[in-house]
């Protein structure tokens, strides 16, 4: 069934149940108010500090927006981008864009007024909300937008005057039910690529696929009505959004923290009595730095309910969730593989039960496939291959590339450019990413892995390799390296840790810089390749 049907029974059984919290700690503490509240005191008070929806409102408004899409003349099958911040608009306006019949397509918030002019064009926007944040992005490229599509400034105060306010626009639309009928094969939404291997691409996914994300997230973690998620990523991206799914499914609470200290975590754990909290590599390794150096004292918070702490969007390092469960026995541990062309996570995951097995990626999640091919050729049990992965949660195509789609999925397999091994328990284990393999006189290197190496030495907040031009070799392993802060490190330092590994996966070049990281935490290897990728390169030390 449509994805839509969820949000409905929700409004049905538990209309004046909280869905939604959205919490801002850069904005002027307030006491709770309501959904309606908010609506009254919207035009003369600044975005309250907390706010909340319950899932009869999420739904009403949902709906209003559908009903102003379609008297807008929004048809079936187009398509409506959302470029936001996370806020409690975010998914009533996402669920509004499907009850129309219509496919959202969520743009990253980090994107430049030319990569949005790009994505409007390559995904054929008619309408686009936008935020306050981006009046001057779009106000470079109006010119360009305005003739094939509108504007529609989601916000309080000025409303630019290229766009209309969509609070003014929805007055005359009720929240009646559209009536706009829709089946699993019908399109739904448009993801981008995150752009970390090239330009982005539209990945056009059908209701099914949603669905299926949803089902697979509360067979995964278990989600009840008792329990609480606690959503930090950006909702554009697949993987925020599908963990979310797991609460649309039992009819649970999520809490959107517009805010990635380890206070702000810990504080909104703490008083929304969030039980399930999906962590990024850097934060999670921020917690436990203000832990280590007393910076957060744990007693302050209540935590008991916390039950599951998973991590995703990234290869995870072993060393990183021992510290973890030193700190937290009791909680459940996940990681979750997955990547937007499988709408989001879970199609490789650990599982809660697996904790021993920490380091691998998974087995297939549930209604999943998977294996490793070398070309046509499925490797054998321990090789190093292309991790390919079937599913009822694939993409349809990317939308317009009929070539990139061809070589992406063959025989209703997605090859996902991820080199990885399978071990005799039948674990993933993820190698690298198939264009980042790093070949050096011959022998294949696997940034991952000497990633996950470099990682465990205690004065290594955050690591890159990347491969960087030599005469001799071809390519030498270069180590990005961002060290913990108060702590200085040095090249030799490094070397010396390094010797436990085979001389040829030993980093050639030490380079102690920041280590750039997209908004759902992967790193940007792109960029770094582009700023390291010459052949003279200038030693120093780095000292926080």
């Amino acid at each position: 069934m449509p994805i839509t049907e969820y949000l409905e029974r929700n409004s049905r059984l538990y209309p004046n149940d909280v869905a939604l919290v959205e919490r801002n700690p850069e904005q002027k503490r307030q006491d709770k108010i309501s959904w309606k509240e908010y609506a009254l005191i919207q035009q003369t008070s600044d975005i309250p500090y907390r706010r909340e929806l319950t899932w009869g409102n999420f739904n009403d408004r949902a709906n209003m927006i559908a009903n102003l899409l379609i008297g807008e003349g929004i048809k079936k099958g187009d398509k409506v981008a959302i470029l936001l911040m996370n806020c409690l608009e975010w998914l009533p306006l996402y669920f509004g864009i499907l009850k129309a019949g219509a496919v959202a397509v969520p743009f990253n918030f980090r994107y430049t007024s030319e990569e949005i002019e790009y994505c409007a064009e390559q995904a054929d926007i008619r309408i686009m909300f936008f935020g306050p944040q981006f009046i001057g992005r779009i106000e470079a490229i109006e010119e360009k937008l305005v003739p094939n599509m509108r504007l529609l400034f989601v916000g309080t105060g000025f409303c630019p005057t290229f766009a209309d306010s969509l609070e003014e626009v929805s007055e005359p639309y009720t929240s009646e039910d559209p009536g706009v009928k829709l089946t699993d094969d019908d399109d739904a939404a448009i993801y981008f690529s995150s752009g970390t291997t090239g330009f982005p691409k539209a990945i056009l996914h059908n209701h099914q696929s949603l669905v299926h994300s949803a089902i697979c997230e509360q067979k995964h973690h278990g989600q009840t009505r008792d329990d609480v998620f606690l959503c930090i990523p950006p909702l554009y991206h697949t993987g925020a959004k599908m963990h979310w799914f797991g609460s649309l499914i039992s009819g649970s609470r999520a809490v959107l923290l517009r805010g990635t200290s380890p206070q702000d975590i810990l504080q909104t754990v703490s008083e929304e009595h969030c039980t399930i909290v999906w962590l990024l590599v850097p934060w999670a390794q921020d917690i436990l730095d203000a832990i280590d150096i007393g910076k957060v004292d744990l007693d302050s918070y209540e935590l008991s309910q916390w039950r599951l702490m998973h991590i995703g969007a990234q290869p995870v390092p072993p060393s990183l969730i021992r510290r973890w469960k030193k700190v937290f026995p009791h909680h459940q541990y996940d990681t979750n593989y997955g990547l937007s062309e499988a709408i989001g996570p879970g199609c490789i995951h650990l599982g809660v039960e697996n904790i021993d097995k920490v380091g691998a990626i998974g087995v297939p999640g549930y209604g999943w496939e998977a294996k490793i091919m070398d070309g046509d050729r499925e490797v054998k049990q321990g090789e190093v291959g292309e991790l390919c992965v079937k599913g009822p949660g694939l993409m349809t195509c990317y939308y317009k590339n009929p070539e990139a789609t061809k070589e992406a999925l063959r025989n209703g397999w997605l090859y996902t450019g991820d080199m990885a091994r399978q071990d005799e328990d039948g674990f993933y284990y993820l190698v690298d990413r198939k264009k980042d393999v790093i070949v050096s006189g011959g022998e294949n290197l696997y940034p991952v892995q000497i990633e996950d190496f470099l990682r465990a030495y205690p004065k290594i907040k955050d690591v890159a390799v990347i491969g960087l031009p030599d005469a001799r070799l071809g390519e030498i392993a270069g180590a990005i390296i961002s060290v913990r802060g108060g702590m200085t490190c040095t090249e030799e330092e490094i070397n010396e840790f390094c010797m436990k590994l085979p001389r040829y996966k030993r980093p050639r070049k030490i380079i102690f810089a920041d280590v750039p990281r997209n908004a759902t935490g992967k790193i940007e290897k792109p960029k770094l390749r582009k700023m390291y990728g010459q052949e003279n390169l200038v030693d120093f030390e780095y000292r926080s």
